[in-house]
C-alpha cells in the first residue's frame, strides 16, 4: 500500500510477483493486501477527504499540476516499467502515458467550470424561486483497473475523481501492480498526503475494496467480472461505473479512402497486441471496395510480426491466448479462411496478426470479445447491411466509419458509446469527450465533463425570492387559488388545437 501512513508490511508468504509476459522474468514482488488492510486504506482516505475537499478547486488544481509535471518529467521511467509488466512496445507505453497526462491536465483545469454552483431557470410556475445546482464530491472512490492500459484507463477515473474533490483507493491489476505503485508513489512525492493510495493483490483484494465502504466503484475489466462487481456493490447500494468488453466494428463505405481505412483497421486490430477494449475486431466493407481493401490490409498485415522488440508484443495474460485460439479455430472450422496468420500454437506467448474472412456472423470470432491481434473482414452490399451487422452484438463500446461524404450519417445510426470517423480510437484521446459503452460494454462515463460529474452528486437548491402570487404549498390554499392555478396552466400549456 502506498500512502503517507504506510500499512505494516505483509508477511513474506503474503506476496506475489509480476512477470514480464515476453520472457517470464520477474519484474517485481508486491504485497497481497487483505480485507483488513483495504479497510484501513479506505479509512485513511475517508479521514483525508475533508482536507482535500477544503483545498477547493484552485488548491486541488495546484496539487494535481505538481503531480502532472512529475509524471511528464519521468514518463520514460513509467513507460519502461509499463513495457516490462505488459510486454507492450515502449513507444506504445509512451503514447499511453502522454494521453494520461493530457487527461490529468484537462480534469484539473476544468473541474471548477463543470462542477461549480450555477443558476438554472426556475420555470414559470416557480418564478418566485431562485434555483441553483452544484456537483459535490462523493467522498472516497475505489478504482479497480485493467492490465491492458494500466495507466491511461484507470487515470480516466483517478484523475477525474481527484479533480472533483474525492480521495481515491486504487487496486491495479495483478499483472501490473508495479505501475499502480509507481503512480501512487509519485503522487506522494508531489502532494504528500494519503489522498491517493494503492492496494495490491488478486481478485480478493478487489472484492475487499468493493465491500470496504467506498462511496463509488469505478471498474474496468471483463463483462463477467463487471457483473460480479455490481452484485457485490448492490449489497450496500454502492454506485458503480462499469467499462467492460467490446467487439468494435469498422465500416468502410464505397467512397472511403481505402488505403487509409486498411491501415487504420490493422492498427486498431493489432496495436497493443489487440488487447484493446475499443480496438477493431470486425470490419464490414462495401462490395465495391472490398477486394481493394483486403489487398491493402493483407499486404500490411504480412509486414507485421509479433516478436520480442517488435511492433506487436506478447499477450499479457496467458489465459487470454486460449480464448484467441478458440475463436480462430472456431472461425476456421466453420468455413472461415485465414489470409494472414492462422491457428495459435500451444504455449505461445505471442500471437501473430491474423486476418479472417468468410467467417459466419454467429461464430465466436464475431460475437465474443477476442482481445487479440485478430480481425474478421466481411463483404456487405450496402451501408444498411453494414450498420445492421455492426449493431449485431451485445457489445456497444466504440466504432469506426471510413467515408469521405457520409461518415456522420453512418455514425449516427450506430449503437455505440463512441464513434471515430476517418480515424481509429481517436475519441479516447480527446479529453472533452465522454468514454464508455452501452449493453454488455457497461455504463457510466469517464473523461470530459461527464467523467467529472460521474464522481459527484448534484446538490439542488431552491431559494424563495418573494412571496408567490398563488400559494401552492400550504394547507391554507383556497379553491379560488386552485382555479387560478388551473387557468394559468391552461393558458400556458393548453392552447392550440393539438
Amino acid at each position: 500500500m502506498t500512502s503517507t501512513d504506510a500499512a505494516p508490511a505483509a508477511p513474506a508468504a503474503q506476496t506475489f510477483t509480476s512477470l514480464d509476459p515476453a520472457t517470464g522474468a520477474v519484474v517485481g514482488t508486491h504485497p497481497i493486501h487483505d480485507a483488513e488492510a483495504v479497510r484501513a486504506a479506505v479509512a485513511r482516505a475517508r479521514a483525508e477527504a475533508p482536507r482535500w475537499q477544503a483545498l477547493g478547486y484552485d488548491g486541488r488544481k495546484r496539487a494535481l499540476v505538481r503531480w502532472r509535471k512529475l509524471i511528464a518529467r519521468r514518463m520514460d521511467e513509467l513507460a519502461a516499467l509499463m513495457s516490462r509488466e505488459t510486454g507492450k512496445p515502449t513507444g506504445d507505453a509512451l503514447l499511453e502515458t502522454a494521453l494520461a497526462v493530457d487527461h490529468l491536465a484537462w480534469a484539473a483545469s476544468h473541474a471548477e467550470k463543470v462542477l461549480k454552483r450555477r443558476s438554472v431557470a426556475p420555470g414559470l410556475l416557480m418564478v418566485n424561486q431562485a434555483a441553483s445546482v452544484e456537483y459535490r464530491p462523493l467522498g472516497v472512490v475505489g478504482v479497480i483497473g485493467p492490465w491492458n492500459y494500466p495507466v491511461f484507463t484507470p487515470m480516466g477515473s483517478i484523475a477525474y475523481a481527484l479533480a472533483a474533490g474525492n480521495t481515491v483507493v486504487f487496486k491495479p491489476s495483478e499483472y501490473t501492480p508495479g505501475v499502480g505503485e509507481w503512480l501512487a508513489r509519485t503522487f506522494q512525492e508531489a502532494v504528500g498526503s494519503p489522498v491517493f493510495q494503492v492496494v495490491t493483490g488478486y481478485g480478493e483484494t478487489g472484492a475487499a475494496l468493493t465491500a470496504a465502504g467506498v462511496d463509488k466503484v469505478a471498474f474496468t475489466g471483463s463483462t463477467a467480472t463487471g457483473k460480479r462487481v455490481m452484485a457485490a456493490c448492490a449489497e450496500t447500494l454502492t454506485p458503480v461505473v462499469i467499462e467492460a468488453g467490446g467487439k468494435d466494428a469498422l465500416i468502410v463505405a464505397e467512397d472511403a479512402d481505402v488505403a487509409e481505412a486498411a491501415e487504420a483497421a490493422l492498427w486498431g486490430a493489432a496495436a497493443n497486441a489487440g488487447q484493446t477494449c475499443a480496438g477493431v475486431e470486425r470490419v464490414y466493407v462495401h462490395d465495391r471496395v472490398y477486394d481493394e481493401f483486403l489487398d491493402h490490409l493483407v499486404r500490411q498485415a504480412q509486414e507485421l510480426e509479433a516478436k520480442p522488440g517488435g511492433q506487436v508484443g506478447p499477450i499479457t495474460m496467458p489465459s487470454q491466448v486460449d480464448i484467441i485460439r478458440r475463436h480462430v479455430d472456431d472461425a476456421l472450422a466453420r468455413g472461415g479462411r485465414a489470409l494472414v496468420g492462422g491457428p495459435v500454437p500451444e504455449g505461445a506467448r505471442f500471437v501473430q496478426p491474423t486476418v479472417l474472412v468468410d467467417v459466419p456472423e454467429d461464430s465466436s470470432a464475431v460475437q465474443e470479445e477476442t482481445f487479440g491481434p485478430t480481425v474478421t473482414v466481411t463483404r456487405v452490399k450496402d451501408m444498411d447491411e453494414a450498420v445492421a451487422r455492426a449493431n449485431g452484438t451485445r457489445y456497444a463500446l466504440g466504432s469506426t466509419v471510413f467515408s469521405k461524404d457520409h461518415g456522420m450519417e453512418i455514425a449516427e445510426r450506430l449503437r455505440a458509446g463512441m464513434t471515430a470517423i476517418n480515424g481509429v480510437i481517436s475519441f479516447a484521446g480527446i479529453p472533452t469527450l465522454p468514454f464508455g459503452g452501452v449493453g454488455d460494454s457497461g455504463f457510466g462515463r469517464i473523461h470530459g465533463p461527464d467523467g467529472l460529474r460521474e464522481f459527484t452528486y448534484p446538490h439542488a437548491i431552491a431559494r424563495q425570492r418573494f412571496k408567490p402570487a398563488i400559494a401552492l404549498t400550504t394547507f391554507r390554499r383556497t379553491a379560488k387559488e386552485e382555479k387560478q392555478l388551473t387557468k394559468v396552466v391552461r393558458g400556458l400549456y393548453g392552447r392550440g388545437k393539438k
